[in-house]
């Protein structure tokens, strides 16, 4: 799977907050979060370590590409996933790019412009980490 991803020092919690800024100063805010780990926790009875899903998504791209193809919102918002790792914490941003390969050659052809100011959005946001 491709992603675009960072490793950083530090523990979940305060990396949390520095990619939220991070994500904030590109325009994107957090729509969803998913604790994965407790949901396993409390389901299952499984014991597995921290793990994040926060659904990010910037109001201006999300309305462009609502604009070019409705049916767009199965694939949005922009999954970021905060997991620990031996070096820290490891940070994976859904590509844009390749999330909307699965989208038929027309569709994707008219989502590209966005697809791509999503991409330097989030990059750059990565960069900042």
């Amino acid at each position: 799977m491709t992603a675009l991803r960072r490793t950083l020092k530090g523990f979940l919690p305060e990396v949390r907050a520095r990619v939220e800024a991070a994500l904030k100063e590109e325009g994107f805010g957090i729509l969803t979060e998913m604790d994965v780990a407790a949901t396993l926790k409390a389901k299952l009875g499984l014991e597995k370590p921290p793990y994040l899903i926060l659904g990010a998504c910037n109001p201006h791209l999300a309305a462009r590409a609502l604009e070019a193809e409705l049916e767009i919102g199965l694939l949005l918002p922009c999954n970021v996933v905060l997991r620990e790792a031996k070096e820290g914490v490891e940070v994976l941003v859904q590509d844009p790019r390749e999330m909307f390969r699965v989208l038929p050659e027309a569709t994707r052809e008219a989502l590209a412009p966005v697809a791509e100011e999503a991409r330097a959005r989030l990059e750059r946001a990565l960069a900042r980490l």
